[in-house]
């Protein structure tokens, strides 16, 4: 089984995390931020990944902790439960339409953690969800994992799709890179031997 738990506790927030790789999609997301539930529950269905997320935060200053947290948090659980990342497909990539919003991401599960994006929302917030906190969350997410990740948001002008473009882009993205290759017989996709 491909699956883990993260326990992350600080002065900020206190994060309970459990993830299967290899699930249905299953699974509760509390996170003190209706906007973000939002988005992990659709990440969690869009990757068929079981994912449980119980965090409480300093939300009385903002989200930024929290979100910044779980993204760390999950990122953690990624690594953890790949392993030594054997016989992986390793990279992954999904352009994926949501209404007026076009968005393209790409992963490549390489041990190293890089992030870069190319992603305009106009808006400062949707809901009481600051809008910058996109970008928190993904930095946070990949460099735990060791996930080299883009985001490249091709068309959009609407914050609530283009976010959701990309929760679900980059869901179904990891999908792809995490799934076992029957053609590798178990081996490490790399000459190096190594991820």
């Amino acid at each position: 089984m491909r699956t883990a738990e993260i326990k992350r506790k600080t002065g900020e927030t206190d994060i309970s995390l459990s993830l299967n790789l290899d699930g249905s999609g299953k699974g509760e997301i509390n996170t003190g931020c209706g906007f973000l539930d939002h988005m992990l529950s659709l990440f969690k269905k869009h990757g068929s990944f079981d994912l449980t997320v119980n965090a409480k935060g300093d939300t009385y200053v903002d989200y930024h902790h929290t979100v910044e947290d779980i993204g760390i948090s999950l990122g953690q659980a990624f690594k953890s439960a790949l392993g030594d990342k054997a016989g992986i497909v390793r990279y992954g990539d999904t352009t994926l339409p949501m209404d007026e919003a076009l968005i393209l991401t790409a992963v490549d599960i390489s041990g190293r953690g890089f992030f870069v994006q190319d992603i305009n929302i106009t808006s400062n917030k949707v809901g009481d969800f600051d809008t910058e906190l996109v970008n928190e969350i993904l930095i946070a997410f990949s460099y735990n994992a060791g996930i080299t990740l883009h985001v490249r948001q091709i068309a959009g002008s609407n914050a609530h799709h283009i976010i959701e473009g990309i929760f679900k882009s980059l869901a179904r993205t990891l999908k792809k890179a995490v799934a076992i290759d029957p053609t590798l017989g178990g081996e490490i996709p790399s000459t190096k031997g190594v991820l």
